[in-house]
C-alpha cells in the first residue's frame, strides 16, 4: 500500500548509500497534502556469528553520529546490486572478523526505524566457523579501530537484558537466537 505523493525533492542524494528526499503527500481520499522526509538506504546484513562452543564474534567499533563506541556483529551494506543477503553476509563475515561459515540460518528481518527509512536488516546465523583470509580488502576509517573479540552467548544475552548492549541488530539477532534455542528451533552445536 503506498499514499498517493503530490510531489517529491531530493534533499541529499549521493553515489555511495543515503538519499534524503521530502516528499509532499495525502492520506488516501483526503485532499490535504503534508510532507515526510524519508532516508533512502539500500540496506544492511548482520551475522551473528556462533561457534562451538556458544561464543559469539563481535565487533567494538566507534560511530560517529551517535559519538559512540558500540559493542556490535559483522554487518555490512546491501550495495553489491541484486546479490543475496546470505552472500553479502559471507563477504562482511570475512572482511570483518577474518571467518568464513558452513551453515547459514536467516533469522529475522526489519526494518530499523520504519518511520524515517525504508532501511531493511536481514538478520543471519552463521555456523561452522573457521579463519578466512578477508583477502585484499582493507580495513579503513572507523574499521580500522574495530576490535574482534568473543563473548560467551549467556553473557551477552545477560549485557542485551541489563542494558549494557543496546545496539539493535545485535539487541534483535541475541534474543531471537535465544527464544529459537529455548523452543527448541536450533540444531544443538
Amino acid at each position: 500500500m503506498s499514499w498517493p505523493v503530490v510531489a517529491s525533492r531530493d534533499l541529499h542524494r549521493d553515489d555511495w548509500v543515503v538519499a534524503l528526499r521530502e516528499d509532499r503527500i495525502t492520506r488516501p481520499g483526503h485532499p490535504e497534502e503534508f510532507t515526510r522526509i524519508s532516508l533512502e538506504h539500500p540496506g544492511a546484513v548482520v551475522v551473528l556469528a556462533v561457534d562451538d562452543d556458544e561464543r559469539v564474534m563481535c565487533l567494538r567499533q566507534y560511530r560517529h553520529t551517535s559519538g559512540h563506541e558500540f559493542v556490535e556483529l559483522p554487518a555490512g551494506l546491501c550495495d553489491a546490486g541484486d546479490e543475496p543477503p546470505v552472500e553479502t553476509a559471507k563477504r562482511e563475515l570475512r572482511e570483518e572478523a577474518e571467518l568464513e561459515a558452513s551453515e547459514w540460518r536467516p533469522l529475522l528481518s526489519t526494518y530499523g526505524s520504519a518511520g524515517i527509512s525504508d532501511e531493511v536488516h536481514d538478520i543471519l546465523l552463521a555456523r561452522g566457523l573457521s579463519h578466512a583470509s578477508r583477502g585484499d580488502f582493507a580495513l579503513r576509517h572507523e574499521e580500522a579501530e574495530m576490535e574482534r573479540f568473543w563473548v560467551p552467548m549467556d553473557d551477552l544475552l545477560d549485557a542485551v537484558l541489563e542494558g549494557r548492549v543496546r545496539q539493535g541488530p545485535l539487541v534483535q539477532a541475541v534474543l531471537v537466537y535465544a527464544v529459537l534455542k529455548q523452543r527448541g528451533a536450533l540444531d544443538a552445536p
